[in-house]
């Protein structure tokens, strides 16, 4: 972590460090390593972080150093470089500059600014979505078991990575025959008055209409808790000999109880794919690279079990080895998430020792970091391996499939270049209700997900149903925001070197899924913005609308044009207009079934579960709530006089 007297987020240098005047601002005429050797005597020998940044301020390398004062003067020389850091020099045109206390510290900080500014000459983590967790809430009278992203802002039992959310979903489904834990939300859990079809089919205990009471609900959690860290085999014994004891007392319901679950306990162990002997908690990073590309496998293991794993995609310069890519992806992976007590890599990393160091400071206890030559460990890592090359295998097959479509695409078209970012839209409504519009995103590598979007349709003055309207709205949003963030309607120039790994912001080339009249709307909003260069192509359904038949409408053709039937490209097409329609739908379908499922009590001020639940159990709905007198309103339990007044006025108010 950064020390106390520096701010390791700032923009500017450390707090003992000052910058001479000629480099002081970016933007200086000077570049390169008279930039690099004009802060050479300021700099202390003290470990830190530094920031390289070009003319126009961007942080394009993030770097830290035991020895900030030298590692630096390396820079300075005119010689000896490789090609990439002759080319980050020569871009270098200011500098900044923390201190930290040690080199592990500046490890961390160097991984989080990283991750931050995602400068184009390090190695960068893509794709890293934060990891589901199984999450036993205990900021409740009956604690609920749950899937958990993100911050652990909640009081409770914490259980993983998993890595990916089918692996929970599963887990947790099998954990529920086992257990019976509870998985509705806080606020469904206090409007039932009866039990709910989970507990008809023997998946929780209902403790919501005290079928079983607190006191023995928290028993079952305590057992479900015992099993996740790794005491199965101590439940599964505990299970047994209740179900003995129960069949020797004649009691066989209740036998049959305990054997269910100690089935259900089996099933959960045994969905696992690997479950070594001897590895409770421990991750294990394999790496591998081909034609250019970097691929980490990571395999997660707790409680003995394989919860799963994860393929990587790094982006770094070609002439980084792989040991580096895969040191600086650990610092970055678990920048925000604790390490296990076992690291297992493919490969010894230059910083394995710092490493050791930055993340048992982190997680307050000691991790272990190890190369394992022999034994089961070997055969973990040899196995992570065979997944990384076959999952990189599988990118770059994918990637030059793509890469054809998107040539077939430009040829076709008529496009001067392949392009690198394709934006799809369609907007989704009935008769004008709950209207939304969509983005979706797709590229050399597929389908960009991160970077779908959707628009809730908010303009007062359009007319319910008005599709040219809605999309006008749609696309004037998302391309004036694109106008803004780049200050002008001119494409920004890409470095030669990085424009191949680098994905754009900004679209090559628009879809609309519709006809003349949507593609004539999206021609008048990027022709107002001054977004001539982009080209847009409007997709129209075919007569009788029959796929394969479909008509494209593109700017200087008088006719629409057809593709071949059976032509690739046209299959392509016609998945990108199915998937921003998939999305689009689904939006609108969410967007739909929050407002059917409002109730109106829940915008009273002072109703919370435990009142909510009152009234409904004695009004039966919240319609009969809203035609009570404020007398019937006042016999409800934990309703006063005053709530009662306000609860009236609310809904004649509406009224009114």
């Amino acid at each position: 972590m950064p020390s106390k007297d520096t701010n390791p987020t700032s923009q500017g240098l450390g707090a003992n460090e000052s910058a001479p005047d000629d480099v002081q601002a970016s933007g200086s005429n000077k570049s390169g390593p008279d930039v690099v050797a004009s802060y050479l005597e300021t700099l202390p020998t003290s470990p830190g972080v530094y920031r390289m940044l070009d003319r126009e301020g961007n942080v394009i390398y993030v770097g830290k150093a035991r020895n900030l004062k030298t590692r630096v003067s390396n820079y300075a020389r005119l010689t000896g470089h490789t090609n990439r850091i002759a080319r980050m020099i020569s871009a270098t045109a200011d500098m900044e500059f923390v201190t930290v206390r040690t080199e592990a510290e500046a490890l961390l900080l160097e991984a989080n600014l990283i991750k931050r500014f995602r400068p184009r000459f390090n190695v960068l983590l893509r794709d890293d979505k934060s990891f589901p967790y199984i999450l036993i809430a205990r900021d409740t009278q009956a604690p609920q078991i749950m899937k958990h992203r993100g911050a652990r802002n909640r009081k409770g039992d914490y259980f993983g990575p998993f890595a990916s959310a089918g692996a929970v979903d599963r887990t947790i489904n099998m954990l529920q025959r086992a257990f019976l834990l509870r998985s509705c939300s806080d606020s469904v859990y206090e409007s039932r008055t009866r039990p709910c079809l989970l507990h008809q089919i023997k998946r929780c205990a209902a403790p919501c209409t005290g079928v079983i009471s607190i006191e023995d609900y928290n028993k079952l959690v305590d057992e479900a808790v015992r099993f996740l860290r790794g005491e199965s085999q101590n439940v599964r014994r505990m299970y047994q000999r209740l179900m003995e004891d129960a069949a020797a007392e004649l009691e066989y319901e209740r036998a049959a109880k305990y054997r269910n679950r100690l089935w259900a306990l089996a099933h959960v162990t045994a969905d696992q794919s690997i479950n070594p002997e001897g590895i409770e908690e421990a991750d294990v990073f394999a790496a591998t690279q081909e034609g250019g590309q970097n691929c980490v496998e990571v395999f997660f293991f707790r409680t003995g079990q394989n919860w799963g794993n994860r393929a990587y995609f790094p982006r770094a310069d070609r002439s980084v080895p792989v040991e580096e890519v895969l040191d600086s992806f650990i610092a970055q992976f678990y920048d925000d998430k604790p390490a296990p007590r076992l690291i297992l890599l493919s490969h010894d990393v230059p910083n394995r020792a710092v490493l050791v160091e930055a993340l048992s400071t982190k997680t307050e206890r000691k991790v272990e970091i190890r190369v394992p030559q022999r034994g089961t460990k070997t055969g973990l890592v040899e196995h992570a391996l065979v997944n990384a090359r076959e999952a990189l295998g599988r990118k770059l097959a994918e990637g030059t499939s793509q890469r054809r479509l998107l040539e077939g695409v430009a040829a076709r078209f008529g496009l001067s270049v392949m392009p690198r970012r394709i934006e799809v839209f369609d907007n989704s409504h009935i008769q004008g209700a709950n209207a939304v519009g969509a983005m979706v995103v797709a590229g050399a590598e597929g389908f960009v997900k991160g970077q779908y979007r959707k628009f809730n349709i908010k303009s007062s003055t359009l007319t319910p149903g008005d599709d040219y309207a809605m999309m006008r709205e749609v696309l004037m949003r998302r391309f004036q925001r694109l106008v803004s963030e780049a200050g002008d309607a001119g494409s920004p120039p890409l470095d030669e070197d990085s424009a191949e790994d680098t994905f754009p912001d900004r679209p090559d080339l628009v879809l609309i899924d519709g006809g003349a009249g949507q593609f004539s709307v999206a021609r008048e909003v990027l022709a107002d913005l001054g977004l001539h260069e982009i080209c847009i192509i409007g997709v129209a359904k075919g007569p009788e609308r029959d796929a394969g038949r479909e008509h494209f409408h593109i700017a200087g053709h008088k006719k629409p044009l057809m593709l071949e039937p059976r032509d690739p490209v046209l299959y392509f097409v016609q998945r990108l207009r199915d998937e921003v329609h998939r999305f689009a739908i689904g939006t609108h379908r969410a967007k739909r079934a929050k407002v059917l499922s409002a109730n109106p009590l829940d915008e009273i001020g002072g109703i919370g579960p435990l009142r909510r639940r009152a009234l409904l159990k004695h009004f039966g709905s919240a319609k009969a709530v809203s035609r009570a007198g404020v007398d019937d309103l006042k016999v409800v339990d934990g309703i006063s006089a005053e709530m009662a007044q306000k609860i009236y006025d609310f809904f004649h108010e509406r009224e009114g």
